[in-house]
């Protein structure tokens, strides 16, 4: 016969019986069968499966909408700069070109060097007093007033006279003359060996050249479009006085528009 605290429990896993023992509120234990651990890990492994699957089954939070970022400001590019060109297609290798040193002597024999004018803009007109299309454009031309003009804003102004000795213009009181007649206020250099003039392919008279103030050649070629000398017939039917405009570029901080034209008048006359 059971004890009368001893109680068949057939819900209990595996059918063991629940004993009470006195001396305790309520102390439970199973008698368990030999199954009851692999039981046990077989529900904590299905109950595992089940919280997976009700997590993937969870709908998935909505991504909150992004507001739309307002696309970076581009600082406009500045239209770049039309580089400066020849009139006519004619180029000459100098410009752009450090302007080759030079020290001659001036109709009083001073000498006269270019690179006492560092830091200034230099005219160099390419002279010879018995020339007919110097004598023009000093007499009516382009030429007329146009040094001072310059002189008068800062600008140096030089004039050279490259006439190998007993070439037409190369007398020494001819030049002193025709500074006299045509009022010129500046020198006028004597280059006699030539050298000054090869060195920057000076190929006529008149034959002009501008630096600017850095030192570099800027401009190269004739006075303005008027072959005559006397700007009576210039090209294109319109006056166009190229060192005055080269000047006027480099006054203003401006690149020189023209920096070449094909030089007019007479031949330098070099020796040989």
């Amino acid at each position: 016969m059971k004890d009368r605290d001893d109680v068949d429990n057939p819900h209990l896993p595996g059918g063991d019986p629940l004993q009470i023992s006195r001396g305790t509120r309520t102390a439970i234990r199973y008698k368990r069968s030999p199954c009851f651990a692999e039981r046990r890990m077989r529900l904590l492994i299905v109950g595992s499966l089940l919280l997976s699957i009700v997590a993937c089954d969870k709908p998935a939070e909505p991504t909150p909408p992004t507001t739309p970022t307002a696309p970076a400001a581009v600082a406009p590019v500045a239209a770049a700069t039309p580089p400066s060109a020849p009139a006519d297609g004619v180029t000459n290798p100098l410009v752009g070109q450090p302007a080759p040193e030079f020290t001659l002597k001036d109709l009083d024999g001073k000498d006269v060097s270019l690179s006492s004018f560092k830091g200034k803009t230099v005219v160099l007109e390419w002279f010879n007093p018995e020339c007919p299309f110097v004598k023009a454009s000093h007499g009516k031309g382009s030429l007329v007033s146009l040094a001072k003009k310059h002189t008068d804003a800062g600008v140096v102004w030089l004039a050279i006279n490259s006439g190998a000795v007993g070439k037409q213009g190369n007398e020494l009181d001819k030049n002193v003359a025709a500074k006299k007649d045509w009022n010129l206020a500046h020198p006028i250099l004597r280059d006699e060996a030539g050298t000054v003039g090869k060195a920057y392919g000076a190929t006529n008279t008149p034959n002009m050249f501008v630096i600017d103030p850095v030192g570099i050649v800027v401009y190269a070629g004739a006075i303005d479009n008027a072959p005559d000398g006397e700007g009576a017939s210039p090209a294109g039917g319109v006056l166009v006085n190229h060192v005055d405009e080269a000047l006027a570029d480099l006054a203003a901080n401006r690149p020189v528009k023209t920096t070449s034209t094909k030089p007019w008048g007479c031949g330098v006359k070099y020796a040989g």
